[in-house]
């Protein structure tokens, strides 16, 4: 009888635990299928014009980029990737190189006028999204980038 009140328990307990798991478990499951993910500065590279950022200019940048609101992915379709690296433009990029651990990623930041349009490169995928960010935008006039 005791064993079969214990077996009830630990099988509800599980049953619990699948059905409603603690919000750090759904965080990090999610975190994994973000298409923009939140950068770590000391994780980041951030060139412009071929040229690197400051520190503090990059520190900048990346908190402005984690900030940006998402408005919406737009579809590549498959053998179009390369058209979407390599624009034929004349907006020069901020180029983002993350590397996490054994992960790598590439950001292409293109300004418009009054949004951003993101490139994310990782492995053989490309996924392109746009941001809105008025404080990336600033970020981008005051430090005499033409956007």
């Amino acid at each position: 009888m005791t064993l079969m009140a214990i077996v009830i328990i630990v099988i509800s307990a599980i049953l619990k635990f699948l059905m409603s798991p603690p919000s750090a478990v759904v965080g990090w499951v999610v975190s994994k299928f973000e298409l923009h993910p939140k950068l770590d500065s000391k994780d980041v590279t951030v060139t412009f014009n071929g040229k690197q950022l400051e520190e503090k200019e990059k520190d900048i940048f990346t908190a402005y980029f984690n900030e940006a609101l998402f408005l919406e992915r737009k579809h590549i379709f498959p053998g179009n990737e390369e058209s979407f690296l390599n624009p034929e433009t004349d907006v020069i990029p901020f180029v983002v190189k993350v590397k996490r651990k054994n992960k790598e990623m590439n950001f292409f930041v293109y300004s418009d006028d009054d949004q951003f349009d993101v490139i994310k490169q990782w492995k053989k995928k490309v996924a392109y999204y746009t941001l809105s960010s008025e404080s990336l935008n600033k970020f981008a006039v005051s430090n005499n980038i033409n956007v």
